[in-house]
């Protein structure tokens, strides 16, 4: 399916690994020119040349920049004033006990998770407003509406998104300029396989061990299975669509049936 993305650019912050590659792949895809952001500019780099080999229609640009330090983000934002697709993924997160997280740690996540996505969101939105048309996602997590306790300082920010995202929306009305938030369930990242791998037997299939972990961990999946950074990644291309411009504020969740509750 044409998405009717092509020759749109798309800043995709975190897209090095994980579910921000994902998401810039399948982007890619569509044909949408990718900025791709990161911290390690050699990261940032290869990943470019990745996109561009195997989508050489499209015009991947290095990006790379600490996004929380605001002189780096200034400096990214001149360097790339026009984007027509925001995805706000980048993000940190660790369990931690709640006795644990004092207020340095609160400061740090805000500033990671919430504020390095409202200055891109803050500068992005009016030149959006402008042109009649934008997309601004914010990547959560289902631990923003259904916290674990395990991660009480990333649950915050993962709340506040969904609230900021709404905010943003209510500047929209009555244009072709979207703000939505996609929640995950856990997914299969790098550093999720390398611990699965590592907690069982080297001569144990993988497909095994997941099946063992998740009925041990998390019994209150559906899929019983990790979900797979290409379905965020496609899903996210569909919301940043044409297709998708009736989806305004929208909480969107893709958490494998994690959640019990019907909103």
């Amino acid at each position: 399916m044409d998405m009717g993305l092509r020759n749109k650019t798309a800043l995709v912050t975190g897209s090095t690994k994980g579910i921000g590659k994902a998401i810039a792949i399948e982007l890619a895809r569509e044909g949408v020119n990718v900025l791709v952001n990161g911290r390690n500019n050699e990261e940032v780099e290869r990943t470019v040349h990745e996109l561009k080999s195997e989508f050489p229609s499209t015009s991947p640009q290095n990006a790379a920049a600490d996004i929380v330090d605001m002189q780096q983000r200034e400096a990214l934002l001149e360097k790339y004033p026009h984007a027509d697709i925001l995805v706000n993924n980048m993000g940190i997160y660790e369990i931690m006990s709640y006795e644990d997280v004092d207020d340095e740690v609160w400061e740090k996540y805000f500033r990671t998770n919430v504020l390095a996505a409202n200055g891109l969101s803050k500068f992005y939105l009016p030149k959006m407003l402008k042109n009649n048309y934008g997309r601004i996602i914010f990547i959560a997590s289902e631990e923003a509406i259904m916290p674990s306790g395990q991660m009480p300082q990333y649950c915050m920010t993962k709340s506040m998104l969904l609230s900021l995202s709404k905010s943003l929306s209510k500047l929209t009305i009555g244009t072709e300029v979207t703000s939505n938030t996609i929640m995950p369930g856990p997914t299969l990242s790098e550093n999720v396989y390398q611990i699965i791998e590592s907690l069982f037997p080297v001569d144990m299939a993988f497909s095994e061990k997941e099946k063992k972990f998740m009925a041990a961990n998390l019994p209150q999946s559906e899929i019983q299975r990790f979900i797979k950074p290409f379905e965020i990644g496609r899903l996210t291309a569909f919301v940043c669509s044409p297709y998708a411009s009736a989806f305004k504020g929208s909480p969107i969740r893709m958490d494998g049936g994690m959640v019990p509750t019907i909103f």
